[in-house]
């Protein structure tokens, strides 16, 4: 059983499963997977960076798992958008299922984030939806023609004869 972890955009994680890397795809709704693999080299954290404009808010809760399993700070761990999927590989590098160890291990690397590293990723996202939110307003504000209005002609007395 490939046992994968499947964090919503809104918050709420699922467990399901995953065999392929197309299966992945299938979960994340895009065609364009990246993969960023934690420190221990155990979990690998799937992703597309190009999602659609109501998918690419920060996902709040795969983002702090991301930076629990590797070195990264809380003011360089990627802000990660939309749906991600947490999954691990065999020794052939093909996608594999987590084992119940392996989830225990998330659990508590997870509570291991200080008071302080989530109060400074906190601020980056919020700086990040901010930034999004005004890019979003600002595209809605500019017209969609950029046409020129038309101006009348001037006769002159000679024309009009």
């Amino acid at each position: 059983m490939n046992t994968v972890l499947y964090f919503s955009t809104r918050g709420t994680v699922y467990e399901t499963r995953a065999y392929t890397k197309a299966d992945i795809d299938l979960l994340v709704q895009n065609h364009q997977l990246h993969c960023l693999t934690s420190t221990d080299r155990q979990f690998d954290f799937w992703f597309s960076p190009s999602t659609a404009r109501c998918q690419s808010r920060v996902n709040v809760r795969a983002t702090e798992l991301l930076l629990a399993t590797t070195t990264f700070t809380a003011k360089s761990v990627p802000l990660l958008p939309g749906a991600i999927v947490v999954a691990t590989h065999d020794a052939d590098g093909d996608l594999d299922g987590l084992s119940w160890e392996q989830l225990d291990l998330l659990v508590r690397r997870n509570l291991t984030l200080t008071d302080r590293q989530l109060r400074v990723l906190d601020r980056r996202i919020q700086r990040a939806d901010r930034r999004m939110a005004r890019n979003s307003r600002s595209a809605a504000i500019k017209p969609a023609s950029s046409a020129q209005s038309r101006t009348p002609a001037k006769r002159s007395a000679q024309s009009a004869a």
